[in-house]
C-alpha cells in the first residue's frame, strides 16, 4: 500500500510541496521512505494527488505532485458521533475506530461519571490530539475528507443541529439497535462514558429527540459500544 499523508496546505498536480514535520519524522523514522518513493497526498478538499518524494534533507522532505484523483471514500451515512469523554487510550481508540467505520463529525461531551474532565486550555489540547488521531486515522484508512472534532461541551448543553435520527445507546434501553425503524441516512449517535450516562443526563437526550437503543444482553465497555453500533448501523444500511 502507498504510504499516505494529510497536508493542510493547497496542492495541485505538477505542484511541489514539503511534508510537515510530524509527517516527515513518519515517513524517515518509521516508513523509512527514501527519494524516489511513490506517496499519496489529501488535504480534506476533495480527491487525493498521486506523488513522489522529490528530495529529502533530514526532516525536510520535497514532494512533486503528480495527479489529482478525483476519488472519496466516504460512508453513505452522516453520522454525528457524540461520545461520553473517556480517559487517555479509550477515547483515542473510540476517535479513531469511529472514522474508520466513517463517522462525519465527533462531538466529545463531558459527562458526570468521565474520569477525564479537561477544562479550559487542557479542554483545546486534547481537542487538538483527538482532531490528530482523526487525521492518522484518515490517512491509515483512505478516507479523503477529514471527519472534524468539535469543541468539548459538557452532555447537559449538548443541543443537536442536525435533522437526522438521533440514538442514545442505553444498557438499560428496552428495545434493541436492530428493531429502530430508520430513516434517512443523517444520524446522531450518542454513547457515554467509562461508568456510562447518569439517568439525569439521559433523560435530558430523550428530551432532546433521541431514541433509547440497546446493543444486547452484555454491558459493553465505553471503547467498544460506539463503535459496535456504527458498525450495526453501516450493517444496516447497506455501506459496504
Amino acid at each position: 500500500m502507498v504510504p499516505r499523508f494529510y497536508l493542510d496546505a493547497p496542492l495541485r498536480a505538477g505542484g511541489v510541496c514539503t511534508l510537515s514535520e510530524d509527517s516527515a519524522h513518519h515517513a524517515v523514522h518509521v516508513l523509512r521512505l527514501r527519494e524516489g518513493d511513490e506517496v499519496t497526498l489529501f488535504n480534506g478538499r476533495g480527491g487525493e494527488f498521486a506523488a513522489r518524494i522529490a528530495s529529502m534533507q533530514r526532516l525536510r522532505i520535497s514532494i512533486d505532485l503528480l495527479q489529482h484523483r478525483a476519488i472519496e471514500r466516504e460512508s453513505p451515512l452522516r453520522i454525528t458521533l457524540v461520545q461520553g469523554v473517556s480517559s487517555g487510550e479509550r477515547m483515542d481508540s473510540t476517535v479513531r475506530k469511529a472514522v474508520e467505520l466513517g463517522v462525519a463529525q465527533v462531538q466529545p461531551v463531558l459527562a458526570t461519571r468521565s474520569v477525564a474532565r479537561p477544562k479550559g486550555e487542557r479542554a483545546d489540547s486534547r481537542r487538538s490530539h483527538w482532531q490528530k488521531v482523526v487525521i492518522a486515522a484518515c490517512e491509515q484508512c483512505g478516507r479523503n475528507k477529514v471527519p472534524e472534532v468539535l469543541p468539548l461541551i459538557s452532555v447537559m448543553d449538548y443541543r443537536t443541529p442536525s435533522p437526522g435520527m438521533k440514538i442514545l445507546l442505553s444498557p438499560t434501553a428496552e428495545r434493541p439497535l436492530s428493531k429502530i425503524p430508520f430513516q434517512g441516512n443523517d444520524f446522531v449517535l450518542a454513547a457515554g462514558p467509562e461508568a456510562g450516562l447518569t439517568a439525569e443526563e439521559e433523560a435530558r437526550l430523550v428530551e432532546a429527540g433521541f431514541v433509547p437503543a440497546s446493543l444486547g444482553p452484555r454491558v459493553l465497555r465505553t471503547e467498544t459500544a460506539a463503535v459496535a453500533a456504527l458498525a450495526a448501523l453501516s450493517a444496516l444500511r447497506g455501506d459496504s
